[in-house]
C-alpha cells in the first residue's frame, strides 16, 4: 500500500488554485485591453478607408482630416481625432500615420502602458 502512493503524481490543490487565479488575472487584464485594440484596429480601418476613398484622391488635407472625424463620429473612436494625423504623400499616394498612448487602469495604482502606433503605407488593396 505504501509503494503504490510514492508513485503517484499529479497537481495539488494549491497548484490549482494558483494555476485558476493565475488564469482569472490574466481574463482580467485581457478584458480591460481589449476594448482599446479593438479601436486601434478602427482607427487603422477608418484611415485606410480615407485613403482609398475615391473623393481623397485631389483632397486637401483639411478635407481629409474632416473625412476621418466624421468616420470616428460614426466609430465612436476618442483617442485620436483627424488633427492628430499625420498626413503625407508617398509618390501618388496619400499615406496616414498615427500614434498615442493609452493608459489602462487594472488594479489600485497599477496602470498598463500602451503606445499605438499605424500607418497606411502600403494599403492601396
Amino acid at each position: 500500500m505504501r509503494a503504490s502512493r510514492q508513485r503517484q503524481q499529479g497537481v495539488t490543490l494549491i497548484g490549482v488554485i494558483v494555476v485558476g487565479m493565475l488564469l482569472v488575472l490574466l481574463t482580467i487584464a485581457g478584458m480591460k485591453v481589449l476594448p482599446d485594440v479593438i479601436e486601434y484596429y478602427t482607427i487603422l480601418k477608418d484611415a485606410k478607408a480615407v485613403v482609398q476613398a475615391p473623393a481623397s484622391r485631389g483632397a486637401t488635407v483639411s478635407e481629409i482630416r474632416q473625412d476621418y472625424d466624421k468616420r470616428a463620429m460614426i466609430d465612436d473612436i476618442t483617442s485620436i481625432q483627424g488633427a492628430d494625423l499625420d498626413i503625407s504623400k508617398e509618390g501618388s499616394e496619400i499615406v496616414i500615420a498615427f500614434s498615442y498612448t493609452k493608459k489602462i487602469p487594472l488594479a489600485a495604482r497599477v496602470s498598463l502602458v500602451i503606445d499605438f502606433e499605424g500607418s497606411t503605407a502600403g494599403s492601396t488593396k
